[in-house]
């Protein structure tokens, strides 16, 4: 009849995914699809983008914010809003928010912080990684996000790369084990989905993002952004097989690598992102690219913008993290396919797989953020889980003067400890980069718990603990100490700002750690996102050491070991070098002679039991 209201496939949630996303892309516009391909950043998206140019995807950057220190509902606020423009379109079709959710909801204040991943690489528990997936996809979607960054598959070769700590491990197995928290992110696919179609479980769960496609931990000197260089075969083994765990779990997106392979960038490598990725290996989901990743094709960066987008898009990049000048992108993409510099076949698949994902990810039925879910962020079972975490990365890697007789645990009712270093009382610094900005920063940046405040709240009630973050003879002056916990470490960083070519430990902390261990039996603890040196002669001194990496927002987990109530259960992620002369160096090596081999790690003694 004539009065008959058209059906829409593609609105119809009982119709099969790949029949909706034939029907809507049928009915798409040139400018439509275009628009689908562009992720622009928050600060710059509004209804003439979201309405007017049917944008894709938003994102924030680290440390972009609805405002200073603002709350999940105000998240789930902006997100929604910005959901009503991409809805009021002429096809509605939703956006898919994301975020940089790389050790919990990371961007929001209040969220609960788990280590990052060279400490969870530590402790080789992939159902941990998995329970954290669990907990940092209800924090996200709290905040009204559909989508995380998440996670980094990286094989760090060298820890002198700046991205060090984002990497699980040195040892491809070990990634593979922890790519689990795949899995916990969006939730485990039935038994018998294909590997590389997209899923996820409901609107509990993230959309997952396995990066950064190939090879980008083993760049030359560990430079950032740098040159990986060798054959397919050492790709194929040390940096591509974590990429086959993710697509076994249906990752639904990969982000590719800013680095290049013996030469050719990864944002325009069709070998590896077409070839491989999506023919060879079935991957049904859709590639993005890194922020300005298509920019850095051209030099200076996105001088000749038309050759960076054709590069990228007919390489196989399905969506561009733009993220400002989205117009110009949009008009040059336009341009590009009219003139038959890109095909329409090419555009027509990434808008394909981009719809997969929102199809299959429920955003068409539920677009909208599950304000129920508000009082999860920062909940006491994600910190316990957090707290959990941090107990089972910590790696003991010296424990006593003489292996006869052990250092550790502490006596919590010795009668005067000192604690001391920058390290020991900033929940910034144990938290690192990605944590509230983009590079991380100092001083209470979020809700925690210190590592003085976990040692004052594990030691007995007539135990005094002194904190001096300075020490000085003035310190020892007219005090006897049982000990003291000296902590050092980094400061945070991100990406190329943690490229270091010198390892030594930052704020004078040998001189620190050599000062205090001359006047008072020391165990040193090492807040750092990767090994740092430690002189023969400093290790001499010292009586016990400890690995803590960047353990996040709950120092509760260290006191739990320091003082005996758990065991110290992490193992070396990476190798420990000796001097950055010998870098890099790997397990397996010839002439392998590190300070500490990789998987290195003591146990201590509890309850006169012998752990060592």
């Amino acid at each position: 009849m004539a009065n008959e209201v058209e059906v829409l496939v593609y609105k119809d949630p009982k119709q099969p995914v790949e029949a909706r996303v034939r029907d809507l892309l049928s009915r798409m516009t040139l400018a439509e699809k275009a628009g689908q391909m562009a992720q622009i950043e928050r600060s710059v998206a509004s209804p003439a983008a979201l309405t007017g140019r049917s944008i894709g995807s938003v994102l924030n950057a680290g440390g972009s914010a609805p405002r200073k220190r603002a709350s999940a509902e105000e998240w789930a606020d902006m997100v929604d809003e910005m959901q009503s423009w991409a809805l009021a379109s002429r096809l509605g079709i939703p956006i898919i928010y994301g975020t940089d959710a790389v050790h919990g909801n990371n961007n929001l204040y209040g969220a609960t912080i788990f280590p990052h991943n060279v400490g969870l690489g530590a402790t080789r528990d992939g159902d941990l990684a998995r329970r954290i997936g669990e907990a940092t996809a209800l924090e996200v979607r709290a905040s009204g996000i559909h989508w995380a960054f998440a996670p980094c598959v990286a094989v760090c070769r060298d820890p002198r790369w700046g991205r060090c700590y984002e990497s699980y491990s040195e040892d491809t197995e070990v990634v593979r084990t922890m790519a689990a928290i795949v899995a916990g992110l969006q939730g485990s696919p039935p038994e018998g989905h294909p590997a590389g179609y997209p899923f996820l479980a409901g609107s509990k769960n993230v959309i997952a993002c396995a990066k950064h496609f190939v090879g980008d931990g083993g760049t030359h000197n560990g430079r950032n952004e740098g040159n990986t260089i060798c054959t397919f075969e050492e790709l194929e083994k040390i940096h591509l097989r974590p990429y086959l765990d993710c697509l076994a779990q249906g990752v639904s997106t990969i982000m590719a690598s800013y680095s290049s392979w013996n030469g050719k960038p990864l944002h325009s490598n069709c070998i590896l992102i077409t070839d491989l990725l999506k023919d060879k290996l079935g991957f049904k989901g859709f590639v993005v690219s890194d922020w300005e990743g298509i920019d850095r094709l051209s030099q200076p960066h996105g001088l000749d913008y038309q050759y960076c987008i054709s590069a990228s898009i007919n390489a196989g990049i399905d969506m561009v993290m733009v993220p400002h000048r989205y117009e110009t992108f949009l008009e040059d993409l336009i341009f590009l396919v009219e003139s038959g510099e890109i095909p329409i076949s090419r555009i027509d698949d990434a808008v394909e797989r981009i719809l997969r994902v929102k199809f299959v990810s429920g955003l068409f039925e539920q677009p909208f953020s599950d304000r129920s879910l508000l009082d999860v962020v920062g909940c006491k079972e994600h910190r316990l889980l957090a707290r959990e975490a941090v107990r089972k990365s910590l790696v003991l890697l010296k424990n006593g003067k003489d292996p006869k007789i052990p250092f550790l645990p502490l006596n919590r009712d010795a009668k005067r400890i000192l604690v001391t270093g920058m390290h020991a009382d900033d929940i910034g610094y144990q938290c690192g980069g990605w944590t509230i900005t983009w590079y991380g920063g100092s001083g209470r940046t979020t809700i925690g718990t210190t590592i003085l405040e976990a040692i004052k709240e594990a030691v007995g009630k007539e135990t005094e603990v002194i904190h001096e973050q300075h020490p000085s003879e003035a310190t020892f002056a007219d005090k006897a100490f049982s000990f003291a916990v000296v902590v050092v470490g980094e400061a945070p960083y991100a990406e190329f700002l943690g490229d270091r070519t010198e390892l030594d430990i930052p704020f004078n902390g040998a001189e620190i750690i050599s000062f205090v261990a001359n006047k008072v039996p020391t165990l040193v603890i090492v807040i750092s996102g990767r090994p740092l040196i430690f002189e023969p002669n400093l290790m001499e001194k010292i009586d016990a050491l400890v690995a803590a990496w960047l353990p996040g927002t709950e120092g509760g987990g260290i006191a739990d070991v320091l003082f005996g109530d758990h065991q110290f259960e992490g193992v070396l992620p990476v190798t420990w070098f000796k001097s950055v002369d010998h870098l890099p160096i790997n397990a397996g090596h010839q002439n392998y002679d590190p300070l500490f081999p990789l998987g290195f790690g003591l146990k201590m003694s509890i309850n006169n039991e012998s752990y060592l």
